[in-house]
């Protein structure tokens, strides 16, 4: 195979399942290490991929298109990186913690696996994840109201009220996107002043970012990424992009593949 052809298999494969490493280009078209390492750098200076720690992403687009209208609960296959941050996450709650899960696939992973032997109190927008709360006898809820969008979520006026009038030990948000330029971005505007409510309401802001989510932006930047105290990503994000969070002062927390799940 030559090495445009190769390059072209490598881009079809990106497109059809996500992601790619350097393991799978050596084990499907039979090169080198270094080999590997050399297509992805060429591939990403022509503009046509993104490269991570061990492989590489696909370029997204600044707009994605509308998703279908599904919940955070309509998770058909959770990936190993979305659960070891949600658990990762999950491990910084003490006792008597106030915190604040947003509506996000990560937040609702970290709902189905707080612990029973601490009491805390979470404040959500998510009515699925008040839901998957309710009857936990340890955890008090907080549901925040306001006109309710088609996955159950409230980001309007009467939500930001009461935020302003709430205080967490820690928040644990995302967003569609982040990068050390943009900042925390997003597709809509309307969420951008419910987002900046909760962090000023927060003593620690941690986000949870898995590698999909790093170096690209969304058309709508909510904040600057150093109002994160904290971000909790994977084993296969971008060390660039990290180095350049870290000279922002934010605190980087990288979950390995090898913790497992339990």
């Amino acid at each position: 195979m030559f090495i445009e052809e190769r390059h072209q298999a490598i881009l079809a494969w990106l497109k059809e399942k996500g992601s790619i490493t350097t393991g799978d280009i050596q084990e499907q078209y039979g090169v080198s290490y270094e080999s590997a390492k050399r297509d992805l750098r060429i591939l990403e200076e022509k503009g046509l991929l993104k490269r991570t720690h061990g492989g590489a992403l696909p370029l997204h687009q600044v707009a994605l298109g509308r998703s279908a209208k599904k919940t955070i609960r309509d998770i058909e296959t959770v990936r190993d990186n979305y659960l070891l941050i949600a658990l990762r996450a999950v491990s910084m709650i003490q006792d008597n913690d106030v915190i604040f899960l947003t509506s996000a696939t990560v937040c609702y992973l970290m709902a189905q696996n707080l612990p029973d032997g601490i009491r805390i109190r979470v404040v959500t927008n998510s009515i699925v994840i008040a839901e998957e709360l309710r009857t936990r006898d340890n955890i008090s809820v907080i549901l925040l109201g306001g006109e309710m969008d088609d996955k159950g979520n409230c980001y309007d006026a009467i939500a930001i009220e009461t935020i302003k009038r709430l205080r967490f030990d820690k928040c644990f948000i995302t967003s569609a996107f982040i990068s050390a330029q943009f900042g925390l971005s997003i597709q809509k505007t309307a969420a951008i002043s419910f987002f900046n409510a909760v962090m000023d309401s927060a003593r620690q802001t941690i986000g949870l970012f898995p590698r999909e989510k790093i170096g690209f932006d969304s058309i709508v930047s909510i904040c600057p990424a150093d109002r994160l105290d904290v971000m909790i990503t994977d084993w296969d994000a971008s060390e660039d992009d990290l180095k350049l969070f870290d000279e922002k002062g934010i605190e980087i927390i990288i979950v390995e593949k090898e913790e497992g799940i339990r």
